[in-house]
């Protein structure tokens, strides 16, 4: 392998997590943006009593 191929792997690999990252943030925010305020309420509530900590 040459230099100018192993700079070229060592770029790619790079870009990849940033690429799919960025994927799932754009996609957490559109489908956030679409639920309704009670959905949204719901979730964190249930999760909140799933991990024990309070919110009463």
């Amino acid at each position: 392998m040459t230099a100018v191929n192993a700079s070229s792997v060592t770029s790619s690999s790079r870009l990849l997590p940033i690429f799919a990252s960025a994927l799932i943030g754009v996609l957490m925010i559109f489908t956030v943006g679409h639920l309704q305020a009670n959905v949204l309420h719901n979730a964190a509530h249930d999760t909140r009593h799933a991990t024990g900590f309070p919110c009463h």
